[in-house]
């Protein structure tokens, strides 16, 4: 299932190629790209696991920067 969320406080281009990286490690995603610009995620995932998924993503993304959030 691929999916689009808007992010919050994503404050570099190099944050969120570091982010994008850290949520393609996840088990169960097909891909995932991040847009500084647009502040836009876009994630392809496994739909049985979705949920999990997208709360493992959030933590890579607190990770990366704590004030970074996934408008989900």
């Amino acid at each position: 299932m691929k999916k689009k969320f808007k992010m919050q406080d994503v404050d570099c281009a190099n944050c969120a190629a570091k982010m994008e990286d850290a949520i393609k490690k996840i088990d169960g995603v097909n891909d995932a790209t991040i847009s500084f610009m647009t502040q836009r995620l876009t994630i392809d995932a496994d739909d049985d696991k979705f949920d999990e998924i997208m709360a493992k993503a959030q933590k890579c993304v607190s990770n990366v920067d704590e004030e970074a959030k996934i408008l989900l």
